[in-house]
């Protein structure tokens, strides 16, 4: 029992630590462009938005074989 918890909070931490990553890299150089080229804004946001919702998917992904970890046996 102690194994499979120990598998699952690492399936979880290890794969939430690059969405995470990804997620402050893009936010970061979508702010930069934004403050270079303020008209933009709308295809900038709209692009991050996108890209965020994708690297998320990868971090759900990742909870989801943490919780298959814990629960199936």
């Amino acid at each position: 029992m102690s194994t499979t918890l120990l598998a699952a909070g690492l399936a979880i931490g290890l794969g939430a630590i690059g969405p995470g990553i990804g997620i402050g890299i893009l936010a970061s150089r979508a702010m930069e462009a934004i403050g270079r080229n303020p008209e933009a804004t709308p295809t900038i946001q709209t692009n991050m938005i996108l890209g965020i919702v994708f690297v998320e998917a990868i971090a759900i992904y990742a909870l989801v074989v943490a919780l298959l970890i814990m629960f199936v046996q």
